[in-house]
């Protein structure tokens, strides 16, 4: 028998486009917290829509799906009226609406939501806030290493009870997904390719049986401990990371398959990483200094080189490393940090060469060329035609030598 430990995740840049979380003051204590969960940063659009749309729910939502669906994607800057209250609801992801009803709909149908993509494509933030919508928590969160086990997937002891009174109800640690269960919430489990096959074995039989067997209990009411409707489960997984620890077809088949694709348009993410950078440089206490040309230019570079062509149709080759809107966010936040606090940190633009380097050798040395020769490429040729911003930056090209 084995302890359990849980854990909670919250979407962090590093993992999606999310917005940046804001800072806030914890009730149990005067410490600001860096994250805050969906649920409490969105508390009140979510008591708004709960009164807003008063439709019928699946057993155990807290909102109408259509209010979930609203809630993710925003009013469109509509102020939606309930009673005397009106209230315009923010849009939190940018993507595909289509994409967000299917989930929705997955939910609702009590079925397993797998949400794949790159690194950096909001898969977390975007399970985080169905979570958040549905039932009210994103907490039940199990992430995924080599090192989880099956018991992080369904329970553990509490060893001081378990010695004082034996095994019972009392003595046992639930898991995230074993309180779901019992509770008809959503289970979040992050990163569910980089758990051994076993683990993952487990999970085929809790979507399956929605049940959890307790053999130290067996003959007892707690020995079967049996999801509640509403329960389900939302996984995350990179498609990068699908050699760590293949899916079997057993447990695929236990989940609806959801792509999260990079954001589509340019303006949309240049202003997602001017809204995510700006709270981030605030939370360093900080006023934000990136003007847009530099953001413009730091966010096609990225989706130039994450593409492999480029907005004018020129092929780039492209480095091995993601180049997600989430490393963007990073880059913007680095700049505007060192420009708030360093003596020569104004120069934004003669920055960004080294940040952009820092970001392609992460996974491959090599990838430092691939860069190389996007500079005597795009950048070159958009310097030539007159553009002041990439004239500078190819004027910048010695930077990428050291």
């Amino acid at each position: 028998m084995t302890t359990t430990t849980t854990t909670t995740t919250t979407s962090a840049t590093t993992e999606g486009t999310a917005e940046a979380p804001t800072v806030a003051t914890d009730p149990a204590g005067p410490a600001a917290r860096q994250v805050v969960p969906p649920e409490e940063r969105y508390a009140a659009e979510l008591a708004f829509l709960a009164a807003y749309d008063t439709g019928p729910r699946p057993p155990g939502w807290r909102l109408t799906p259509r209010a979930v669906v609203t809630f993710v994607m925003g009013s469109g800057g509509e102020k939606l009226k309930a009673g005397r209250k009106s209230l315009p609801i923010e849009q939190k992801f940018v993507g595909e609406r289509a994409l967000v009803e299917r989930c929705v709909v997955t939910l609702a149908g009590e079925r397993g939501l797998l949400l794949v993509g790159e690194p950096g494509t909001a898969k977390s933030m975007l399970s985080e806030l169905l979570a958040a919508a549905v039932c009210g928590t994103s907490a039940l969160t199990v992430q995924g290493t080599a090192g989880t086990t099956e018991d992080q997937l369904k329970y553990g002891w509490n060893y001081a009870l378990l010695l004082a009174k034996g095994p019972s109800r009392e003595a046992l640690v639930p898991s995230p997904v074993l309180s779901a269960m019992t509770t008809g919430a959503v289970a979040r489990v992050e990163e569910v390719t980089r758990c051994l096959p076993e683990v993952q074995d487990a999970l085929v039989s809790l979507l399956s049986e929605r049940r959890v067997a307790v053999p130290e209990l067996a003959g007892t009411p707690d020995g079967q401990l049996h999801a509640v409707p509403g329960f389900t489960l939302i996984a995350t997984a990179n498609l990068r990371d699908k050699g760590v620890s293949e899916m079997s077809a057993a447990l695929k088949r236990r989940f609806n398959f959801e792509t999260v694709g990079p954001i589509g348009s340019l303006a949309a993410e240049v202003e997602l990483v001017r809204r995510q950078s700006t709270a981030a440089v605030a939370r360093a206490g900080a006023a934000y200094a990136v003007d847009d040309a530099v953001l413009e230019a730091l966010v096609t570079a990225f989706r130039d080189l994450r593409t492999g062509r480029s907005t004018e149709g020129w092929d780039v080759e492209r480095p091995s490393t993601v180049m997600s809107t989430a490393e963007a966010v990073s880059v913007a936040t680095a700049l505007g940090v060192g420009a708030a606090y360093l003596p020569d940190g104004g120069d934004l633009l003669g920055r960004l060469p080294g940040q952009l380097i820092g970001v392609v050798r992460k996974d491959d040395p090599a990838d430092a060329a691939r860069l190389l020769g996007y500079w005597d490429g795009p950048v070159r040729r958009r310097a030539e035609q007159g553009a002041a911003t990439w004239r500078t930056l190819w004027d910048l090209r010695s930077a990428l030598e050291h």
